[in-house]
């Protein structure tokens, strides 16, 4: 049975984690929910969109200077960079009402998002900068990316640049396999981005098993792979195949050449570990001597 796309998962898991809620219209399809458009932080580039209801002549489209301050008639200059969209409202509001105007009503918006971001990088169909958008989960970035390519491996790094992860680890490595989301990759995709975020999208790494096994080939690493799970992924020994394999290990950066030997027979009996591949691998069963 074909597994499902990961880009297909990551819709599917989208659409499961998004409580049930009445359709917005169309032109609100693409404007964050209101929980999270009032908790983004706004700072320099980001461009405003200042409502004061009847007195239209107040309202404007501000971008955010990069001394953290808008400009507005009667205000003058004020500085909003690092405050959240409902703390900026509440400041305006409060302005306003002091020297102004009676109990003014302003709404604040975030019209465009350009002071934050994360990157992703990759087995991604759109790479590039995204913008984050109040409470921008993993799984958003994800899908604004165009989801996986087919060459992807499902494993996902995220680098930290400000600051780190619970731990104090400033890199996360999550793995998401082709099928249906498990509640642990729901867990996973709900991840909160911080701005400066690199995502990386992993491609696909493979080992070849050649020499005497039933189907020799080339066979992708799906999580942990070991000797033994790739001679089975290629059928098994032959009748003339050894237990004495070689593997054949190129070092990416150095590209320098080892040589490992592994016996099956030890790896049965629990005397040597099943040694675990890297992408590149090479495993060579020769031919038993008779």
């Amino acid at each position: 049975m074909t597994s499902m796309p990961l880009w297909l998962a990551l819709a599917i898991a989208l659409v499961q984690a998004a409580p049930p809620a009445a359709p917005p219209p169309p032109a609100a399809a693409a404007t964050p929910p209101v929980r999270s458009a009032l908790e983004y932080v706004v700072g320099a580039g980001d461009v405003l969109e200042i409502s004061v209801f009847g007195n239209e002549d107040l309202s404007r489209t501000p971008t955010i200077q990069p001394s953290g301050v808008i400009a507005l008639p009667l205000l003058g200059e004020v500085p909003v960079a690092g405050l959240t969209v409902a703390e900026a409202q509440r400041k305006l509001t409060t302005l306003l009402a002091r020297d102004f105007l009676v109990n003014p009503q302003v709404e604040v918006k975030v019209k465009e998002y350009q002071s934050q971001s994360v990157s992703v990088v990759g087995e991604v169909n759109n790479p590039g900068r995204k913008p984050l958008r109040g409470r921008t989960r993993l799984i958003d970035v994800l899908l604004d990316s165009g989801g996986f390519k087919p060459t992807a491996s499902g494993e996902v790094i995220i680098t930290r640049n400000e600051g780190t992860f619970e731990g104090g680890q400033r890199s996360l490595k999550l793995r998401f396999a082709g099928g249906a989301p498990s509640p642990q990759d729901q867990i996973n995709l709900e991840l909160a981005l911080q701005n400066g975020d690199i995502i990386t999208a992993s491609p696909k790494y493979y080992v070849t098993v050649e020499g005497e096994v039933s189907k020799p080939g080339r066979y992708p690493i799906d999580g942990d792979l070991t000797v033994t799970g790739a001679v089975s992924q290629a059928g098994g020994l032959t009748r003339f195949g050894s237990n004495g394999l070689r593997i054949r290990r190129v070092d990416p950066e150095t590209k320098q050449t080892t040589i490992l030997e592994v016996d099956l027979k030890d790896v049965r009996s629990g005397k040597k570990p099943d040694l675990l591949l890297v992408g590149g691998d090479v495993v060579t069963v020769s031919r038993r001597l008779f």
